[in-house]
């Protein structure tokens, strides 16, 4: 009893897992090598299949769908794997960022290799594109499972877990605005009509060499994050994991249900912004625009991330994210109503700005967000299960992208585009219309999704105290009886 008082009496500043700005940085590096990979896959692997491989864009869906329903049984899989490891010196997670680095930068490598070169039989390119993209999917959930994870023992620390959430959020940003930014230069080549009119066409060299700068720097990155973090919470030295009674008290949380839910959406939106590739090529006729539309995504994130720290510990984490959802729809909605022409670029990337500045709320506390669920989960059933419910997470986020691959490139056929005459074309009246219906009306739904589930998340401010004083006081109690193991 002394122990759990002298744990909740410390003041907030001599929290026994404290953590600082190097070991945020350092947790930033994990994700910037996630988001290096993830980015270029997620954002032109569509682009490279319809317009390098001259994939039919139903074909392309389907394998998109496809690879999802794999993912039904390989993120429970890897939730597996990694809740039953035993922790090593180097930890229960941390091993992972070693292992799978290398593996994980190479098969997202492959992914972007031109075997259209060799073969036009759309049998064998299809056969090729399923298991490029079924590896690189496994193995991407292979690392980020456990580092995902590797917040929770970190810090139990409440203002550690927002630290570890922004300095994730910043990795994001990198990693995720290097491939949108820089690629558009690299991987599009310029053709001239006969009329002088100019429009953008993949190239297929461009696109590779890209990926392999990708994957070299996610392997760097990776490396970075396994030598520059340490985890502080300890992990049970022989796990005793009930999987079945894990999965089940998922099923019976509210937050962990909203949690899953919103994962969908913001996944789903995210990868559906990759859509504006073909808006950019096929209705503003300038794929430049991508580097605009990116900046415009990730700057109100850059600008506010020194506020939301502070917001956070003022408003909390649940009604900073309600507030940003709503902000995001209204500007979205707008979007949808005001539909800015072809001559307009700027009205749309205005916008996309707007949108951006709402999002960077939910954004930057999200992962602390899934850290909160995490410890909810474990308050209120006494089970260790960070990596089964950030698999599920994790796979709650893959079934918003496949709903977004699948759904996008399906309403792309049914407006008209077709990879043979649209990959090599400008504005098609009739379809480029279509394309900028679609790549602003999802958006206003999805974002007026995210704002109602934020605003019925049951996790508020004052309803998490509790659950931090628990976490607390039993990490200090394993802590306790480890020393005292180790001095018998």
């Amino acid at each position: 009893m002394a122990t759990e008082k002298t744990n909740r009496n410390l003041p907030e500043s001599s929290h026994p897992n404290k953590i600082g700005i190097k070991e945020g940085m350092g947790y930033m590096l994990g994700d910037a090598g996630n988001l290096f990979v993830l980015t270029y896959v997620s954002s032109f692997l569509k682009v490279f299949y319809t317009d390098v491989l001259k994939l039919d864009t139903k074909k392309a869906a389907n394998l998109f769908l496809f690879t999802r329903l794999w993912d039904a049984v390989n993120d429970p899989m890897w939730g597996a794997i990694v809740a039953k490891r035993k922790p090593t010196k180097d930890g229960k997670f941390r091993p992972f960022l070693k292992y799978v680095a290398i593996p994980l930068g190479v098969s997202q490598i492959i992914c972007f290799f031109n075997i259209g070169r060799f073969t036009s039989n759309q049998a064998l390119l299809l056969v090729f594109a399923y298991v490029t993209y079924i590896a690189f999917g496994m193995l991407y959930t292979g690392m980020n499972v456990p580092f995902g994870s590797l917040a929770s023992v970190i810090t139990d620390d409440p203002d550690g877990r927002t630290l570890l959430s922004t300095f994730r959020t910043i990795g994001g940003g990198i990693g995720g605005a290097a491939p949108l930014l820089i690629a558009p230069f690299l991987i599009y080549t310029k053709v001239r009509q006969a009329n002088g009119e100019t429009y953008n066409v993949a190239n297929a060299k461009g696109m590779f060499l890209f990926a392999l700068a990708m994957g070299i720097l996610s392997i760097i990155f990776y490396y970075s994050c396994y030598f520059t973090t340490k985890e502080r919470v300890p992990s049970e030295a022989e796990p005793q994991v009930d999987m079945k009674k894990t999965y089940l008290g998922m099923l019976k949380s509210k937050p962990f249900i909203i949690l899953a839910l919103t994962g969908i959406l913001i996944s789903g939106q995210l990868q559906f912004a990759s859509l504006n590739q073909y808006l950019y090529k096929n209705y503003f006729c300038n794929t430049n625009l991508s580097v605009l539309g990116t900046i415009a995504q990730y700057l109100p994130m850059a600008i506010m991330i020194p506020f939301v720290p502070k917001l956070v510990k003022r408003f909390g984490k649940k009604e900073l994210s309600a507030f940003g959802g709503f902000f995001a729809a209204a500007a979205a909605i707008l979007t949808y109503i005001l539909k800015p022409s072809q001559n307009n670029p700027y009205l749309f990337i205005a916008l996309l700005f707007v949108i951006g500045f709402g999002y960077s709320f939910i954004s930057i506390t999200n992962w602390a967000v899934v850290a909160d669920v995490i410890d909810y989960q474990e308050f209120t059933t006494h089970i260790k299960s960070e990596s089964a419910i950030y698999a599920v997470y994790t796979f709650c986020r893959k079934l918003g992208q496949t709903a977004a691959d699948y759904g996008g490139l399906m309403l792309l056929g049914r407006i008209g585009y077709n990879a043979e005459t649209m990959a090599n074309a400008g504005f098609v009246p009739g379809v480029s219309e279509g394309i900028l219906k679609v790549c602003t009306a999802i958006p206003a739904v999805t974002y007026s999704l995210i704002f109602l589930l934020y605003v019925i998340f049951p996790l508020t401010k004052k309803k998490l105290e509790p659950i931090y004083s628990y976490i607390r006081d039993y990490n200090a109690k394993i802590k306790e009886g480890e020393a005292q193991s180790d001095a018998e």
